[in-house]
């Protein structure tokens, strides 16, 4: 091995901190000054044929190298590269002074065919953390402000490239000596698989060769064991055949402790100290100044030099060779954000942290599916992004119809790249409002969903499918139904349906086929407005509508206690809404008749009374006059308290006809008045609960009315005082443009 740096005999071991940009760089100079013929990295070996794409112009770090067993995509790990991860600087070296590179880790094909997560220590009761540890013993009480210091705030000009990682790996064999292995049993069964891939190297390259690993690892490579007790140890493995890939990677999965995280509480940070020639501190509170002055904060030259100044005064009163984050984020705090945390968590969040996505070159191995996922995504122009962001879709263009698709297919393969959110602006429904966030372990997903098939339709259809013929309850199916049409699913339609039509023939409760109709009527709404053919989904929801049109009389009058009333009336309502969206006024009528019904029975609950009562006086079925007798009776001493005020919670559900209809307003003050005092304290609640969900307004309106006495009662079909006793067209006509455009929004 050539080079002038003195060093111990043997192969170049370089201990590093996964993911530390001042490893990084002195694993960078160790190599520059030793010049190996062969670079051995910590990784799983099945990545060895992908490591030529790191020099593709189009890779761009973050990234990870992703493996997953190919019979099973769900179990799957990560190991995440950074531009400042010592790995990446050490696999670019390699590349670039044409040596061999390998990995030498234990292969995936065990790790995954043991465990079912990336992380099987993570159980572990007692595991050292050997940086914390040193860091003790040196007299600090937090490990990155230790690392920082010995290892991050080494400057470019250290004479002697070798001598950090000669004291680190002294180190850490003081602690394997105290400690063994820490608590972290797995790493047996790994460094005696690094060892086996360090003795075919030296019969390769002797000892001129380096292996770049975790410095918890150092102690162990460089001890001496015999061949044929490593293979004792890696003896009965069990193994999985396993598929390996690059993935994008970011600097907030980084950041995450947690899961396929890496702990790396500020890459963005880290980035930025790789990436600065000089003056690193300077160069920061410089990027910090742009922030905040495009956040419209006043922020000057004369800021950032007093906040550079207040950086240096404080590490040098905590007796720190540089100022480090800690430092650097409390001046921050001071000088420009007058000692306020919000704009300091928006620097936090945006410069410390990061929504910087990494890139994989077009021509890097993929599942079929990540590649039509690819094409697709670049046909829409539809960009995966770190950094949340809402996308507002009118589904009356081709092209946001389109995304709206791939979006809904994507739901129903459980790859949650995007989530429906409500709309800011119109509610029509050609309007789809929709949050992105593309988190790495999404890869994981796609991998998962490609056994579906190797098209984003194809594979889609084909979960629809399964789904359909597992589904065990009526709601399923129908939702199902809802989403295939919203996918524009049209093959998968049929299964889906027969799959409902089964299920609907069989189910005789009535909650669940009320449950089920406002699915069905909501995926025939959606289907108009997308253009897909839903005849045969409105046959289905036409029959399941007669069904409850007969069945839901009969239910209602069972005895119902009042945890049950309350349910069945919110069934009211949605198939109320959900007959209002299906064609066919036969069907209508039916169902005014079964609301005719329930109002008139005295066996139903008063919930349930009172709520149909409403409903048929809001479509205009039913005249004042019959409205104030059904409230009569119902109200009637006869009647008892509980049951007229759960008629008065399902009457009145939004106070506004009784601001309108003084009538209704007497007879219930009337009522209320008469009500027995032991009676009152048992329905109180009841009235409290409705009367306190009306608007302030509405109530401000009922409170005036009850201060200043009712005006007369109106003659018999005669109107409120206020209002006309006649409806007047030509007033009535000039709001309908007005509500045109409020319900359906501007042109296209």
């Amino acid at each position: 091995m050539s080079g002038t740096a003195a060093r111990r005999p043997g192969p170049l071991l370089l201990g590093v901190r996964h993911h530390g940009p001042g490893s990084a760089r002195a694993v960078r100079a160790a190599l520059d000054a030793v010049r190996p013929a062969a670079v051995l990295i910590e990784g799983p070996p099945e990545g060895d044929a992908l490591l030529a794409l790191a020099a593709d112009p189009g890779m761009r770090p973050p990234v990870a190298l992703l493996a997953h067993a190919a019979d099973d995509p769900g179990r799957a790990a990560f190991w995440p590269l950074a531009a400042f991860s010592p790995e990446w600087v050490a696999i670019r070296w390699a590349q670039e002074q044409d040596v061999p590179v390998r990995f030498i880790d234990l292969p995936a094909a065990h790790t995954l065919a043991a465990e079912t997560g990336p992380d099987p220590d993570e159980s572990d009761s007692v595991r050292l953390d050997p940086l914390a540890a040193l860091a003790g013993t040196a007299g600090y009480d937090d490990p990155e402000r230790w690392w920082e210091d010995v290892v991050e705030h080494r400057g470019p000009g250290e004479t002697d490239p070798l001598g950090a990682f000669e004291a680190l790996g002294e180190a850490m064999g003081a602690l394997r000596e105290a400690y063994g292995d820490g608590g972290h049993a797995r790493d047996r069964v790994r460094e005696a698989y690094m060892r086996q891939r360090m003795r075919a190297a030296r019969r390769e390259f002797g000892d001129a060769y380096a292996v770049v690993c975790g410095a918890w690892h150092v102690p162990a490579l460089a001890a001496r064991t015999t061949a044929a007790a490593d293979k004792a140890l890696l003896s009965g493995l069990p193994k999985v055949k396993v598929e390996t890939a690059w993935v994008p990677w970011t600097h907030r999965r980084l950041a995450r402790a947690g899961g396929y995280g890496a702990g790396i509480t500020s890459p963005g940070w880290y980035a930025h100290l790789f990436a600065a020639p000089d003056r690193p501190v300077e160069r920061w509170l410089a990027e910090v100044a742009g922030l905040l002055r495009a956040e419209d904060r006043q922020v000057s030259p004369a800021h950032v030099i007093e906040a550079v100044r207040l950086a240096g005064t404080l590490a040098a009163m905590r007796g720190r060779p540089l100022p480090g984050l800690t430092e650097t984020l409390e001046a921050v705090r001071a000088v420009m954000c007058d000692g306020s945390d919000v704009p300091l968590a928006l620097i936090e969040d945006r410069l410390v942290v990061g929504d910087v996505l990494g890139g994989v070159p077009d021509g890097a191995p993929a599942v079929p599916l990540q590649r039509d996922l690819t094409r697709r995504q670049r046909s829409l122009r539809l960009k995966a992004e770190a950094r949340e962001r809402e996308l507002e879709l009118d589904l009356r263009r081709d092209s946001d119809a389109a995304k709206s698709v791939l979006l809904h297919r994507l739901r129903l393969l459980g790859i949650g790249w995007g989530t429906p959110t409500a709309s800011r602006g119109s509610t029509g429904t050609f309007r789809e409002t929709w949050r992105l966030c593309w988190e790495p372990e999404l890869s994981v997903r796609v991998a998962e969903a490609g056994i579906w098939g190797t098209t984003v339709p194809a594979a889609a259809t084909a979960k629809a499918e399964s789904d359909a013929a597992g589904a065990a309850e009526l709601g399923e199916v129908t939702a199902l139904a809802e989403r295939c049409l919203l996918a524009g699913l049209s093959d998968a339609l049929p299964a889906v349906l027969r799959a409902l039509a089964d299920r609907a023939a069989l189910d005789t409760d009535v909650a669940r086929l009320a449950q089920a109709l406002p699915a069905l009527a909501r995926a025939l709404r959606y289907g108009d407005v997308r253009g897909t053919d839903a005849s045969a989904l409105a046959t289905v929801a036409g029959g399941l509508a007669e069904r409850i049109c007969v069945a839901l009389p009969p239910a209602c009058a069972a005895g119902l206690d009042a945890e049950a009333a309350a349910e069945l009336r919110g069934h009211v309502d949605a198939v109320h809404g959900a007959i209002g969206l299906l064609d066919g006024e036969g069907l209508r009528e039916r169902w005014a008749a079964v609301l005719r019904a329930l109002a008139g029975r005295d066996r139903v609950p008063g919930p349930i009374r009172g709520r149909a009562v409403r409903l048929l006086l809001d479509e205009g079925r039913l005249p004042a006059d019959e409205t104030a007798r059904l409230m009569g009776l119902a109200l009637s001493p006869a009647a008892s308290p509980a049951d007229a005020a759960g008629w008065i919670e399902g009457f009145a559900a939004d106070g506004t006809l009784l601001v309108h209809d003084e009538r209704l307003l007497a007879l219930i003050d009337t009522w209320l008045v008469r009500v027995p005092e032991q009676a009152f304290t048992d329905v109180l609640p009841l009235l409290r609960r409705t009367f306190g969900a009306y608007e302030p307004g509405v109530k401000r309106s009922l409170g005036e009315l009850v201060r200043r006495g009712r005006s007369p009662k109106p003659a018999p079909g005669g109107a409120p005082e206020g209002f006309a006793p006649t409806l007047d067209p030509t007033r009535a006509d000039a709001v309908l443009p007005v509500l045109g455009l409020l319900l359906s929004g501007p042109p296209p």
